[in-house]
Parts: structure tokens; sequence; C-alpha cells
């Protein structure tokens, strides 16, 4: 399955670490927005324009040492057509650099409006008599509270198309225990959430053991992260909150099963920004991009061996 790509990444690079691309223009160096300015009008396609060219510099800069990019759709939708067309680019353009590409599209609908977002995300969409594959990521991120309705139709298109899913369990934000920590029954909400994770991805299990069905699982909350490792051994993680959000190495230590395996550390502001650190004028982003990066591996790789 999708998952054993990723690991297989994560080993060949040692470093379980995702490249969260959220782009706003004013993450971008001033060269680059005045080139594209310049070039496409200072207009909403310069605008464009100059966030896919730090993407790619980006990407160009971590490819041979970060092995997972994660888009967050929020930050091209709110750009209209333009910055979704920006977004598929992205994905093709990571794609061609070897990265494996989690959408973080968070989406929970059910019925045919999952399916088209299934399609439309994973799988191919037929056009004119022919499947076309649109966006081509190779996993997503899904809200799952409204039940197995929300998430078949993906996981159907996973299963055809080798492909996986990162569904939220236990997230990295402050109020999410509003509801995630409500007692039901013998457990709690965010336990069953993960208890229906591993069960909706039964029988998908790769070479490493892990399914299909991923978990979103915040850096932030450390005990509850090692408990549900314990109680989810087929379930990959997907780990926010590092950094930013004050999630520490120490504390995702408790994603990874006893091999260095089985998660994913997510990172974005604190790697594309890190120019923002330096004394330069954002020429030298790619470097600052790449020093943080290989500081947050070091970081992580102190407690967590990747077997």
């Amino acid at each position: 399955m999708s998952f054993d790509k990723l690991q297989d990444q994560i080993r060949t690079m040692k470093n379980p670490t995702v490249l969260g691309l959220d782009p706003r223009i004013e993450y971008v160096p001033q060269h680059i927005q005045d080139e594209c300015y310049a070039e496409f009008g200072h207009n909403i396609q310069g605008t464009v324009e100059a966030i896919y060219r730090f993407n790619c510099g980006l990407m160009d800069a971590l490819c041979d040492i970060v092995p997972a990019v994660k888009p967050q759709a929020a930050y091209y939708e709110m750009l209209g057509w333009r910055g979704m067309e920006m977004m598929e680019r992205t994905i093709r353009y990571a794609k061609e650099k070897g990265y494996y590409v989690i959408a973080d599209i968070k989406r929970g609908d059910i019925g045919s409006t999952a399916q088209a977002y299934a399609e439309g995300w994973l799988g191919k969409t037929k056009v004119a008599g022919e499947d076309v594959e649109n966006f081509g990521a190779d996993c997503v991120t899904l809200n799952g509270y409204m039940g197995i309705d929300a998430i078949q139709p993906f996981l159907d298109v996973a299963k055809a198309e080798d492909k996986s899913l990162f569904i939220l369990v236990k997230t990295s934000n402050p109020s999410g225990g509003d509801l995630q920590d409500m007692v039901a029954g013998d457990r709690v909400v965010y336990q069953v959430m993960g208890d229906l994770t591993e069960r909706w991805g039964a029988g998908t299990e790769g070479k490493y053991g892990y399914q299909a069905t991923g978990a979103v699982v915040g850096a932030t909350y450390p005990a509850d992260m090692k408990e549900l490792r314990q109680r989810l051994p087929k379930t990959f993680f997907l780990v926010p909150g590092y950094g930013a959000q004050g999630g520490t190495a120490e504390d995702v230590q408790y994603a990874f099963d006893s091999y260095g395996r089985g998660a994913i550390v997510n990172a974005s502001r604190s790697l594309m920004c890190a120019w923002k650190k330096t004394d330069g004028d954002g020429r030298d982003f790619q470097e600052a991009s790449r020093k943080a990066a290989i500081a947050m591996r070091d970081d992580i790789c102190k407690y967590v061996t990747i077997l």
C-alpha cells in the first residue's frame, strides 16, 4: 500500500519529516515577488506565480533530505481558481522531484460528493471517455466524524490506486479536546475515532504492517499520542504541532514504533520562513530552509532511531 512508499523514503533518507506547503505571499522573499509582479502584473496572477516559484525553490532545496510535502488546500483556495491550478502544478512538480504528496484537504462529506472528492484528489475522473488524473496526490487528510460514509469512497479509490488516507483522530489545537476528550462509554471520543480508523483499514496492511488508513495525532498531547501508538499498532501517524505550536522532538518520539517507523512529523512555517531569521534579504531562502530541515531531522533523530 501507499504508506509502504512513504516508509521506504523515510528509511532511505533517515528523516521522518514532511514539508508543509502552506504559502502566503508574505512568506515569499521580496525579490521573487518583484520578478513575478514585473512579469505577470501586480495582481492575483503575479501573486500566484510568486508563490509557485517559492514552492518550487523550497522543493528543489529539500528534495534530497525531506521525503514528503503536504500542501494545505486552504492557502490555494483563497486565491480562487488560479490558486487551485497552482496547487495542481505544485503537486505535479513535487512528484517530479520524487516527493510523497499528502494533500491536506480535510474533507468530510458523504455519498456522491465524497466520491467526487476521492476521484479528484486521489483517483481519476472520466473526461470525454478517458480516465484523467487531476491532482494525483498520494494521500489526503479527512474528517471521519460523519462515519464510514465519509471515508469509504476515499478508501475504495485508495485501494484501487495504491493511495492512502490520514483521518483526524487527536488534533493539536487547544480546543480539540472540547469534543475529542469527551467520555463515550468506556472510552473517550478520540479513542473511538482511532479504533474506527484501524477497523476501517482492516485488510489493507502493507509490508511494514501499516494500513491504508492513517491517523492525524498532534504533537501537543504526547501522553495521548503514546497511548494511541500502543492502541493502534497498524495505523500510520501524521503528526502536526511540532515547532511553532509547541510540540518538541522529545514529544513526537511517542508516535513511532520500536523500529522508528509508522509516523511522519510536519513542519510548515519553520521551514518555509526560515529565511526570515537570517540577516539576508531572502535570496538565501533555500539555504535557510535546508539548514532548518536538517536541524529538525537531527533533533527528532536524537530520540528516534529509524531501522
